[in-house]
């Protein structure tokens, strides 16, 4: 399919919408970091929508598109498709407005954005494994209901919603030389790209995909729309198979590029926000930063990196954090053997423990089959300072005598 974008998205509209969200909808913090300008190598912003109302940018949209309504379709109330983000901005924009909202979301849907819709209202309908298995449940009760669609992405409404925020960067940062945007369906990179390069067609914007999610990146590269069997990554609001036509033809006539990064890199990226930033991101909203932190984009000067939410499920945060520790070489687990008598394993613990290691858990068998007699075996997980402070751990160890492996 060719590109075609939609004569009713405009700049005019952009503004439109931001003048009707002025009262509702935050002006996001744009955020100096002078520890991710150091490692990207340019004057770098973070456009925080992670602490938008609802947690990401989706309020926008689905704001925009619910006033747009007629006093006839309200009374019908809506009905929505999302793996959360929208899904909240839906049930959100719908209650501030008086009308009902039927959300279907993923059956994996993290529980905290399920917790949350719920909590804004709306009646949640937990159906297939993905967005795209979601949005196909939402058309068959819409038929049935009768409900006004309010489309994650492919909604000139909804698109001119999220493009406000590029109405914001270029209000607070006028000389801007790029921005980057992370992509799924396409909403929010084709209303920011079309926003900012209608205003200073000067300004480079850049779109960033999940590796495992690249239908939009796939698009892009060959200038006709295309989809992807399968949407298998770490960051749920960006696992898109299908990205929408509107969305796709103000993509490819007004980005300058689109690339992709993996979950590994959306991982550690997420990590290095919490950590560094203290900000807590999830993975939809890191992958712009995790491109520029993988120095994908040839960006220079003042670039802006939008954040695009931060409605992260804590226990899969805890889980990226353990990840994210051993990866650094700041938690890991070691085996060795002691001898079977008292005082063995307190001597291996005292001397981890002079080496200012951390231990938080030990193992120990000697009745293992392939022990010997007389020996046993430790297994040791223990915090660190870093990957050269464990090679210090290893190496004080085999100086004592010990034969010890990283496990």
């Amino acid at each position: 399919m060719k590109p075609t974008a939609s004569p009713t998205i405009s700049l005019a509209a952009i503004e439109e919408a931001h003048a009707t969200m002025r009262d509702q909808v935050h002006n996001t913090p744009l955020d100096r970091s002078r520890t991710f300008s150091d490692l990207v190598g340019c004057e770098l912003y973070l456009k925080l929508e992670n602490m938008q109302k609802t947690g990401s940018f989706k309020l926008r949209g689905a704001y925009n598109k619910i006033q747009s309504l007629t006093a006839a379709e309200k009374a019908r109330g809506v009905i929505a498709a999302s793996a959360g983000n929208h899904a909240q901005g839906v049930a959100y924009a719908a209650t501030l407005a008086g009308i009902k909202s039927t959300i279907v979301m993923p059956e994996i849907a993290p529980l905290a954005k399920v917790i949350a819709t719920r909590g804004y209202k709306a009646e949640v309908v937990l159906s297939g494994l993905g967005y795209d298995e979601a949005f196909e449940k939402a058309k068959h009760i819409q038929r049935e209901s009768g409900q006004v669609f309010v489309h994650a992405y492919n909604d000139p409404y909804v698109i001119a919603g999220q493009g406000t925020i590029g109405l914001e960067i270029l209000q607070a940062l006028e000389d801007v030389s790029a921005v980057v945007v992370p992509i799924g369906g396409g909403g929010l990179a084709a209303g920011i790209a079309l926003a900012i390069k209608e205003k200073a067609p000067h300004v480079k914007v850049y779109g960033v995909q999940a590796k495992g999610a690249p239908a939009m990146y796939i698009s892009k590269q060959q200038h006709t729309l295309k989809t992807t069997p399968d949407a298998v990554t770490i960051a749920d609001g960006i696992a898109v198979k299908a990205p929408g036509d509107i969305t796709f033809g103000l993509i490819d006539r007004y980005l300058d590029d689109v690339v992709v990064v993996d979950d590994e890199a959306i991982a550690s990226t997420i990590l290095m926000l919490l950590e560094r930033a203290k900000l807590m991101v999830e993975g939809a909203g890191a992958v712009s930063l995790a491109a520029l932190l993988n120095h994908l984009l040839p960006v220079s000067g003042k670039v802006v990196s939008v954040i695009s939410g931060g409605n992260i499920d804590v226990n899969f945060i805890s889980r990226i954090i353990e990840r994210g520790l051993v990866k650094a070489g700041r938690r890991v687990k070691i085996i060795t053997r002691v001898t079977d008598r008292p005082g063995a394993l307190n001597r291996l613990l005292t001397i981890i423990a002079s080496l200012r290691a951390n231990v938080i858990h030990v193992f120990h068998d000697r009745v293992e089959r392939n022990v010997p007699l007389g020996q046993a075996v430790v297994e040791v997980s223990m915090e660190t300072q870093d990957a050269m402070h464990t090679e210090t751990i290893l190496t004080t160890l085999r100086q004592e005598g010990y034969v010890v492996e990283l496990i």
